[in-house]
């Protein structure tokens, strides 16, 4: 167990605490800062194992499988609170979830052809910029409860939410486009 697979672990291990200062109506006027302090040291982990692991050549399957894996359940764990908190519609957040299984699909069958299917610079854009909406949107929530409007805050969080949006349906696309082959050779 390398220092990047605890990373990425320690990154898993985070997840139920964000959702649980996200969701939890015990904390009043902080609960989703913690939240957000947490998701922010979680998306930190997931940038810091790669550039680890490739750095010191510590790159392991187990690292392979886990660190995608434990970024979906990152993501994906913060747009449904999003969802549940009114923050975030539901078509939107399908959409994004429904790209993932199907990129996790694609990269399944690339598998049993042999074939491995790096990240594109689109995908990476994509999370970086769901991330960022997450963030923001948190924050938002938590400053409405306190009674602060920031209206420069809310759009904010529009826009990222539809660029991120826009960048999931593009690296959908891109990475079909680019990868296409791996289907032809499916019998």
């Amino acid at each position: 167990m390398n220092l990047p697979n605890r990373l990425t672990l320690f990154r898993v291990i985070l997840i139920p605490f964000f959702v649980f200062f996200v969701l939890a109506p015990w904390f009043e006027g902080y609960g989703k800062f913690i939240a957000v302090a947490i998701f922010i040291v979680a998306s930190l982990t997931d940038m810091a194992d790669g550039k680890i692991a490739r750095k010191y050549n510590l790159v392991t399957d187990f690292g392979k499988f886990m660190d995608p894996l434990a970024d979906k359940l990152l993501v994906c764990s913060a747009l449904i609170c999003l969802v549940e908190t009114r923050q975030l519609f539901s078509w939107i957040v399908i959409i994004i979830i429904a790209r993932e299984f199907v990129i996790s699909g694609f990269r399944l069958v690339a598998a049993d052809n042999g074939i491995v299917i790096a990240a594109s610079y689109w995908g990476k854009f994509k999370t970086t910029f769901q991330m960022l909406m997450i963030i923001s949107l948190i924050v938002e929530g938590q400053l409405n409860e306190l009674g602060y409007k920031f209206v420069a805050l809310h759009y904010l969080g529009i826009a990222l939410t539809y660029i991120a949006l826009a960048l999931t349906i593009i690296s959908l696309i891109d990475y079909l486009a680019k990868n296409i082959d791996v289907l032809k050779e499916q019998k």
